[in-house]
Formats: structure tokens, C-alpha cells, sequence
């Protein structure tokens, strides 16, 4: 996998992973999971958009993110999609359709 299949592979990767969990690197992941189950209000979006942030920016250098959208929550299972700059081409990129949970 190379490009933008592998980016996407790896934020997903990122996103599914609980930190704490990955053996030799425990603080690599996002607390995207442990927010999932949280009551769906402002707070709880807020806490998603902020824990996708934090974990894109330290842990994908080859994505910078510029905006993230909750487009749907179900029981367990949050949808998002996001804009940002793909570094390597400098070119703006959309991910649509990540399935979280």
C-alpha cells in the first residue's frame, strides 16, 4: 500500500488504537474509543474532534488536519470524515466514510 490508501490505513490504525494498549509504545493511539459510549451531546463532540486532532498530530506527519465531522453516531459506532493537507504533495485531501467503533 502506498499514498493516500496507506495514510488512510494508518489514521484509522491510529484512531482504533487505545493508548495504553500498543506493547513498546504505550502512549501511541487516540482516546477516541474511550470517548465513544459518552452521552452525544456538544461535549462529546468537542472531545472527538479534539481527541482526532491531538492523535493525527502527533502520531501522522504526512497528514495535517484542517477540519473534523462527526456525520454519524450510532450505538458504539461513530462516523467521521475530515479535510487537511496531505504533506507530501502539499495537495488538500478529504477522507470521508471512517467508521469508528
Amino acid at each position: 500500500m502506498i499514498g493516500l490508501d496507506h495514510l488512510r490505513q494508518s489514521i484509522m490504525d491510529i484512531l482504533m488504537t487505545r493508548i495504553g494498549t500498543r506493547v513498546m509504545r504505550r502512549d501511541y493511539g487516540s482516546r477516541v474509543l474511550d470517548l465513544i459510549d459518552d452521552p452525544v451531546n456538544e461535549t462529546f463532540k468537542v472531545a472527538i474532534y479534539a481527541a482526532v486532532a491531538e492523535a493525527l498530530d502527533r502520531w501522522e506527519p504526512r497528514f495535517k488536519l484542517k477540519q473534523v465531522n462527526l456525520t454519524s453516531v450510532e450505538e458504539g459506532k461513530i462516523s467521521i470524515s475530515f479535510e487537511g493537507i496531505y504533506v507530501p504533495s502539499g495537495k488538500p485531501i478529504t477522507m470521508e466514510g471512517l467508521q469508528i467503533g
